[in-house]
């Protein structure tokens, strides 16, 4: 079960992630309209836009008119998407300000604005998962497993659950890997034994379960922690 502040704010992101599919969706419309006129635009939105924005005397020798005054509107089309993400991106900011959950676990590398409240907002009541792992398993983090007569495989990760999230734990665990300049024991461990896509995942995983830790537990970040089984004490017969 959720709260109708942690609904709301995945609605945000629902709603900032339909407008992203808008404009990526102009942009390379516009793009691919110009490029039959013999114009070639930059890759990536910004450099693409600015580069259209940039050339448009240009383009009034090359385009009809009523194609050119139609490309002006998708121009400032993009520029109010521009205006509306980043209202509803202040909107969830402010939430995660007043959230101590969301703030909490915004300390965990890889874990941003979007990843935090996107993770409170969807986990809801942390108690109703039994383990990180168990969360981790909800966001179809952990790999399939098929096996008979006591013989078990792993297979790839079962990718169920929420899409959204897991793409931007995911996406999170990749800039830690590129960007990170002391990556620590576990992350050094797991790219020297395994391909850079396993790792990434490994370390999304990572990063759910110790999320879920710290929420379940009310912890703090620490970066060495390091967990460990309890002891199991054997009394004597």
């Amino acid at each position: 079960m959720k709260t109708e502040d942690q609904q709301a704010v995945l609605g945000l992101h629902r709603m900032r992630s339909q407008l992203l599919k808008f404009r990526t969706a102009q942009t390379n419309q516009l793009r691919g309209l110009l490029y039959e006129y013999g114009i070639t635009i930059k890759a990536g939105r910004r450099p693409g836009l600015a580069g259209i924005r940039a050339r448009l005397a240009e383009l009034e020798s090359i385009v009809p008119a009523f194609l050119l005054e139609a490309v002006n509107e998708q121009l400032a089309r993009l520029k109010t998407l521009d205006q509306e993400i980043r209202s509803i991106e202040q909107r969830i900011k402010r939430w995660q300000q007043q959230s101590e959950s969301a703030s909490a676990i915004a300390d965990i590398p890889g874990i941003g604005l979007l990843t935090s409240t996107a993770l409170v907002a969807t986990m809801g009541d942390p108690g109703t998962f039994k383990s990180g792992r168990e969360f981790a398993a909800f966001l179809g983090l952990v790999p399939r497993q098929r096996g008979t007569g006591g013989h078990l495989e792993l297979g790839h990760i079962s990718k169920r659950g929420d899409i959204y999230l897991r793409g931007l734990l995911i996406h999170g665990a990749r800039s830690v890997l590129i960007n990170v300049k002391e990556p620590g024991a576990w992350v050094e461990g797991i790219t020297r034994r395994q391909p850079h896509n396993v790792a990434v995942v490994a370390l999304a995983n990572k990063i759910a379960r110790t999320a879920w830790a710290m929420l379940s537990h009310g912890w703090t970040y620490q970066r060495d922690y390091v967990s460990a089984r309890p002891v199991q004490v054997v009394n004597p017969i």
